[in-house]
C-alpha cells in the first residue's frame, strides 16, 4: 500500500503543469535583430495567460491590410503596468514596437505600445530574454 501511494505521488508530480514562465524564452521564438514598427487598428486583443496578444490590422503603402499578432506580457503585468480590459478596444489606432518572428510571419514580440494621443505603455518583459535597451524600469533590478 506505501508503495502504491509513492507511486501516485511521484505520477501527481510528473503530471503537475509547468510553471507559466517556463513555455518559452524570447530567443526562441523572435529575433533581437528584427525590429519592427507597427501602426495599425486593434482587431482584438486577448487576455488570456501566459502571455496577452493584441491583433492589429497594419495597412501597408500599397493598400493592403495586414492581419498582425503581437505577443505582449502577461495580463496581470500590463494591469499593473496601467492597461485595463478597455485600454485596446476595437479600432483603436496604435502603434506597436517589439521584434518579428523568427520565420518571418506576421507575428512579434510587442515592446512599446503607443496611442494616438502620445500615451505609451510597456508590452514586453526583458525577463524573458528580450534585448535589454533600458526601455523596462525592471531591467534595473537584477532580473
Amino acid at each position: 500500500m506505501r508503495l502504491h501511494l509513492v507511486a501516485l505521488s511521484a505520477a501527481g508530480l510528473l503530471a503537475a503543469p509547468i510553471p507559466a514562465a517556463a513555455h518559452h524564452a524570447f530567443a526562441a521564438e523572435f529575433d533581437a535583430n528584427k525590429p519592427i514598427k507597427l501602426r495599425g487598428t486593434v482587431a482584438k486583443m486577448e487576455w488570456i495567460n501566459p502571455h496577452t496578444w493584441i491583433h492589429i490590422e497594419v495597412k501597408r503603402p500599397n493598400g493592403t491590410i495586414e492581419q498582425w499578432a503581437i505577443e505582449g506580457g502577461p495580463p496581470n503585468a500590463l494591469f499593473r503596468r496601467g492597461f485595463t480590459r478597455d485600454s485596446l478596444p476595437t479600432g483603436i489606432e496604435i502603434v506597436v514596437e517589439g521584434f518579428q518572428a523568427k520565420d518571418g510571419s506576421r507575428k512579434g514580440n510587442g515592446r512599446d505600445l503607443t496611442f494616438a494621443d502620445g500615451r505609451r505603455l510597456f508590452l514586453g518583459s526583458s525577463g524573458t530574454g528580450a534585448p535589454r535597451d533600458g526601455r523596462d524600469a525592471g531591467e534595473g533590478r537584477g532580473r
